[in-house]
C-alpha cells in the first residue's frame, strides 16, 4: 500500500462492515467515509437507533494527513480497550478520511481487556479489509472575491487546472470558493493574481 504523502492521501468511499464473535459477544464493526469530524455524531446517532439493544457504541476517526485531527472513544468499556484498537487499524492501513464505529452486543462472558483489544481490532481490520482503499488527490481551499465581469474567467481558468467551485455567491461582489489541487496551487494562484480586482483568502481548517 502507497504511504500518505503531500499530494495525495489513501481512504475509503464506500460504507463497509464485518462481524467478529468471541465466546458469546458480537462485535459488528460499521467503516465509513468521513469528509468533516462533525458528521461522526450523526452516524454513531442513527446506529444506536438501529442497534437499540447493543451495550457499546465504540468508535476512532481520522481526517487530514497528519495524525493531530483524529479521536477515539471507549464508550464504557475499560480503558484502552476499544477506541485505540479501532484507531490503530485506521492509521496501520495509512488510511485517513474514515470512521469505523464498533456495536458490541455482550455475550454474557467477560473478555478481559486483552479479549475486547483482539476483538475490536479484529472486527475493525475485516470491515476495512472489504472496502476498495482509493487513492485521492489533496485540495486546498481559497476564498476568491472578485468583480463580476471576470467571475467567468475565473471558473473557466479554474476548471483548465482541476479545481472545484464548491461555493458561488452573488453579493456585493462575487465570492467563490475554489479548491485547488496542490501540486497546482502556485500556479493558480499566480494566474489568479493577474486577474484585476481579484481579492485570495486561504480558507481556514476548522
Amino acid at each position: 500500500m502507497q504511504a500518505i504523502h503531500n499530494d495525495y492521501y489513501n481512504t475509503i468511499e464506500q460504507y463497509s462492515t464485518a462481524t467478529f464473535t468471541d465466546r458469546g459477544s458480537k462485535f459488528i464493526a460499521h467503516a465509513f467515509p468521513l469528509k468533516q469530524a462533525d458528521e461522526y455524531k450523526q452516524i454513531i446517532k442513527k446506529l444506536k437507533e438501529e442497534n437499540p439493544k447493543a451495550n457499546h457504541f465504540c468508535y476512532a476517526y481520522k481526517i487530514g494527513l497528519d495524525n493531530n485531527n483524529a479521536r477515539s472513544s471507549d464508550a464504557g468499556e475499560p480503558n484502552g480497550s476499544a477506541g485505540k484498537p479501532i484507531l490503530n487499524q485506521i492509521i496501520s492501513k495509512q488510511i485517513t478520511n474514515v470512521l469505523v464505529v464498533v456495536v458490541r452486543y455482550f455475550g454474557g462472558t467477560l473478555l478481559g481487556v486483552p479479549g475486547l483489544i483482539n476483538a475490536y481490532k479484529t472486527a475493525t481490520s475485516l470491515a476495512l479489509q472489504t472496502t476498495p482503499i482509493v487513492q485521492k488527490q489533496v485540495f486546498e481551499d481559497y476564498e476568491v472575491s472578485c468583480d463580476y465581469t471576470v467571475l467567468n474567467t475565473i471558473i473557466t481558468m479554474a476548471k483548465q487546472f482541476g479545481c472545484t467551485i464548491y461555493k458561488q455567491e452573488i453579493l456585493l461582489f462575487a465570492q467563490i470558493g475554489i479548491s485547488v489541487p496542490k501540486p497546482k496551487v502556485q500556479e493558480v494562484l499566480f494566474k489568479l493574481g493577474n486577474i484585476q480586482g481579484v481579492k485570495i483568502d486561504k480558507k481556514k481548517i476548522n
